[in-house]
């Protein structure tokens, strides 16, 4: 269970990280803002969205990390499989020993050779 959670939110994260890369402006971005980028009217001040979009990158890195490495821990840890072949295995122990038979006869026209 913890693993199936810890595995959407680690893909919702990813997500999230690839979206931010891909919003954030290039460095050389900053030159062509200089003349005439309109960088005072963006949703984030005249600042621009560097500084918040660089800080949410940062979290969400962390929070990628975090998860990566809690899911290799969990995988990590031994459970004890339950086998088809070892239930089977136990059950026959609890049953008492078969009567052996011999097979009979057979009453067919082949020749069998002993």
């Amino acid at each position: 269970m913890l693993h199936n959670i810890l595995l959407v939110v680690h893909l919702l994260v990813a997500i999230g990280v690839v979206a931010l890369v891909l919003i954030q402006h290039g460095k050389g971005a900053d030159a062509g803002a200089a003349f005439g980028g309109g960088a005072s009217s963006t949703v984030f001040g005249s600042e621009g969205s560097g500084s918040f979009l660089t800080r949410a990158t940062g979290v969400l890195a962390t929070i990628f990390f975090i998860t990566s490495l809690s899911l290799a821990y969990i995988s990590t840890q031994k459970v004890n499989p339950t086998s088809i072949v070892d239930t089977v295995t136990e059950q026959k122990s609890d049953v008492p020993a078969a009567i052996e038979t011999k097979p009979a006869k057979s009453t067919s026209d082949v020749p069998v050779s002993d």
